[in-house]
């Protein structure tokens, strides 16, 4: 099998035009399933900042019967976007889920979706629909049924701490996070009646929204890319090859193990591995071997790293091991159903994914969810305005939201400090600032950490309590008449708001608002 893909791709056989369609296959598959990347995260960042840990356990506290239905119907009206559901996976179990209940919440996510069903009966008929829906309900059966063995040792726990620890490798998570620690309390304990009404709360969950994103980034670009150059390059009977034929039941077993690796392999995910696996059974795949590649997005090798990066590697092995033997399984149980019920289609679509624009669903959907992008991204560009994202600053290296209050690395420059999400970020920022401040530092100034006499002096009073608070990590700050006003906690700003007149005129001297821009 290496061979064939190795010859398939000889450097020397590739040409600008393989480049320039491979480009345009990985954009369409992009925009196929761009509105469902933008609901899904919008969901995990509204999740995040909405939802307390006691409702999150209530509500997916477990893993009975009648909780993973709850999830599973949770999942079907979520995100089909693999890469969305999985960031969504990681919200609930972070906020108190179990562990098992947030993998059936994204397998529902990912395979039981309406806009799967609507993609599977154009491309290949409503048999595979059918096959998609009938294995999506076993394939979390057995996910539950078999947890018991892949989850021994207290491994999920171990990653539930991981994750709120913020040791996730690479940048610091902890200081990346949407909001701050006392804002995340003040937002659970706000009435949802409040929250849901809240410009600052919106923010706050936009904010999360946008953090996800720019931690997820790599990983949407590298899987969208490779699969658009696997798809082109490599031509399809390549993979057919891959695949026995003519061998009875052995043929099916094989077809549905060999399934899963091909979407390992591939890249392709979420609603654009159908074209795919439109294009491997007009090539004479077993059915079952193309529902077990449809069932496995959940594998493909970005979304592996990903939940490396989440759950740590030892854990990330048993959930690939886990989640391959049950999507094959699965892959296998569908094509007997639906050979004793006489089901398995005998025509094949020649249909493959278009790589042109088309006035459809996708786009109309699309166009509706960039317009909600938007906002929730001018939302998170503001929140201070609206009260939001105290404490943070962006990274100017990668972008990459930081607390400022502990952010891993800090240099000060033309008077204004920078925040940065690792040594690494602040090494390139120090080696050559006037790239990342375009131009704006002053000739010849080194930029240096702040001392601790620069730091004193960039702290306030609360106004309220009379504390010395740190300006860059206040858990809080109000803009009255021409001044800032800082404050040690969120309630010490709700006592201000109540009657910011007193406090203004009586309490201990604060900033003016010039000093601090």
């Amino acid at each position: 099998m290496t061979s064939h893909l190795l010859a398939s791709i000889a450097v020397g056989s590739i040409s600008l035009a393989d480049v320039g369609d491979s480009l345009r296959a990985s954009f369409f598959m992009f925009w196929a399933t761009l509105w469902a990347l933008i609901l899904g995260f919008s969901l995990s960042g509204a999740v995040q900042a909405f939802v307390s840990k006691d409702e999150m356990q209530r509500a997916m506290g477990d893993h009975r019967p009648a909780t993973v239905a709850r999830a599973s119907g949770l999942g079907m009206v979520s995100s089909s976007c693999s890469y969305a559901a999985t960031a969504m996976a990681k919200s609930l179990f972070q906020k108190g889920a179990d562990f098992v209940t947030a993998m059936a919440f994204m397998f529902a996510s990912t395979n039981l979706v309406v806009e799967l069903g609507i993609v599977l009966i154009v491309l290949m008929g409503w048999e595979f629909a059918a096959a998609e829906f009938i294995g999506g309900p076993i394939m979390i059966a057995l996910l539950v049924l078999t947890a018991g063995f892949v989850l021994r040792g207290g491994v999920a726990e171990r990653a539930r701490r991981r994750l709120r620890d913020g040791t996730l490798g690479g940048h610091d998570h902890q200081a990346m996070v949407g909001v701050s620690e006392e804002r995340q309390d003040e937002l659970e304990r706000t009435p949802w009646s409040e929250k849901l009404t809240s410009k600052a709360a919106w923010a706050d969950a936009a904010s999360y929204t946008m953090a996800d994103l720019t931690m997820l980034r790599k990983e949407l670009v590298i899987g969208y890319g490779v699969a658009g150059f696997l798809a082109v390059l490599v031509p399809m009977d390549v993979w057919n090859n891959v695949f026995m034929t003519g061998h009875g039941f052995w043929t099916s077993l094989q077809n549905v193990i060999v399934g899963p690796f091909i979407a390992f392999i591939s890249f392709v995910c979420s609603i654009g591995n159908v074209p795919m696996a439109a294009a491997l059974w007009h090539g004479g795949i077993s059915f079952g071997g193309v529902i077990s590649f449809i069932f496995a997005d959940l594998i493909a090798l970005p979304l592996v790293l990903i939940y490396r990066k989440y759950y740590g590697t030892r854990l990330t092995r048993r959930l690939f091991v886990w989640f391959y033997a049950v999507m094959a399984a699965s892959g296998l149980a569908v094509e007997g159903l639906f050979t004793v019920t006489g089901l398995v289609p005998s025509t094949r679509p020649e249909t493959i994914v278009t790589t042109h624009f088309e006035w459809n669903y996708t786009t109309f959907l699309n166009l509706t969810f960039l317009g909600i992008f938007a906002a929730l991204y001018w939302l998170h560009r503001n929140r201070a305005r609206f009260g939001g994202g105290i404490g943070y600053a962006f990274d100017p290296i990668c972008g990459m939201q930081v607390r400022t209050a502990d952010a891993p690395a800090r240099a000060t420059i033309g008077g204004h400090t920078h925040f940065f999400c690792s040594d690494h970020c602040r090494e390139r920022f120090v080696a050559d600032p006037e790239r990342f401040l375009s131009g704006a530092t002053p000739p010849g100034r080194d930029p240096e950490p702040e001392s601790d006499a620069e730091l004193e002096t960039r702290s306030a009073t609360d106004p309220v309590c009379g504390m010395t608070v740190d300006i860059a990590g206040a858990p809080a700050r109000r803009d009255f008449e021409g001044r800032t006003y800082f404050f040690c906690n969120p309630g010490c700003a709700t006592t201000f708001d109540a009657d910011p007149h007193r406090y203004a005129k009586t309490g201990p001297p604060a900033h003016h608002r010039e000093d601090h821009p």
